[in-house]
């Protein structure tokens, strides 16, 4: 009889919940968008490119650490609140698919306008934190991964407390619960949605800095908001809670898969695993967990 590690499966489970809460991180910032003007911001991966390389390059031109947040932090929101004036705005009402065009073309002008500002060399950069296991009960965890789930976990804790219990909150969720009876209560749309974008500019400071420090700030760093689309598809691209969970179920199951089913086919499906998981679950819940089921009328 095969002796089976079950501390080695705590390990490999913590491992991929904490990368997990990363992902839940990028998918909230599509989450907001897409509930307040049903956008689907394929930008939002250029924007956490743009946050870090712009990070990253201030502080190698001698700002210190705090400065350089605080600076990269303002041209976020203000990139988010241009987004929402130059784009969105003028697209209001249009067909969704206008809607998606015009951020998948955003997100080449955000790359483009990186590469000509900060250049186009890949950066290292350092938050402060090894990536030195820790053991924790017998299970090894990595120092820099729990610091990165500690931060995304706590700023999706604030975010979700700031739009449960201040007013602007309550007037986004009006917005998202519907649009046309927060019109009618005097919701001002164009203040909610750029407060909106300018949050999600803040969220891809956010996971800007945590992935470029993991994978380095480069070019292909854009490509994390990849992963964030299997976790919208099981949470549902309308629910904030929904982002969390499925953040955390994709992340356990791919690091999952990579372990005990890669031995099997050759390793490796840990960058496609979550795909099929995703495809899986369109055919049997295509609304995801949380998201709202769509009602036609026949």
């Amino acid at each position: 009889m095969l002796d089976f590690d079950f501390s080695f499966l705590l390990e490999v489970l913590v491992g991929g919940l904490l990368s997990g809460v990363m992902y839940s991180l990028v998918a909230i910032g599509f989450v907001l968008i897409y509930k307040t003007s049903g956008v689907l911001n394929f930008a939002q991966g250029a924007q956490l490119l743009f946050a870090a390389l712009t990070f990253v390059s201030l502080v190698e031109r001698g700002l210190p650490f705090a400065l350089a947040l605080i600076v990269t932090f303002g041209i976020m929101v203000a990139l988010g609140l241009l987004i929402e004036r130059t784009v969105l705005r003028p697209l209001v009402n249009q067909a969704p698919i206008t809607l998606f065009m015009a951020t998948l073309g955003l997100s080449y002008v955000i790359e483009g306008a990186a590469q000509l500002l900060w250049g186009t060399q890949v950066h290292a950069l350092t938050l402060g934190i090894s990536d030195d296991p820790i053991e924790f009960h017998g299970i090894l965890i990595s120092q820099f991964d729990l610091f990165a789930a500690l931060v995304a976990g706590a700023l999706v804790l604030l975010l979700s407390l700031f739009f449960r219990y201040t007013r602007v909150g309550l007037s986004f969720r009006a917005v998202a619960d519907d649009t046309f009876a927060a019109l009618a209560v005097g919701l001002r749309l164009p203040s909610i949605w750029a407060t909106v974008w300018a949050t999600a500019g803040l969220i891809a400071l956010t996971a800007g800095l945590l992935w470029g420090a993991r994978l380095g700030v480069q070019f292909s760093l854009s490509l994390v908001v990849l992963k964030a689309l299997p976790v919208l598809v099981l949470g549902g691209f309308d629910s904030i809670l929904g982002a969390i969970v499925g953040g955390l179920l994709i992340g356990a199951s791919e690091k999952l898969a990579e372990v005990y089913l890669g031995p099997f086919v050759g390793g490796g499906i840990e960058s496609w695993f979550a795909y099929v998981v995703a495809l899986g679950f369109l055919l049997v819940k295509p609304a995801g967990l949380f998201g709202t089921k769509l009602v036609e009328r026949a």
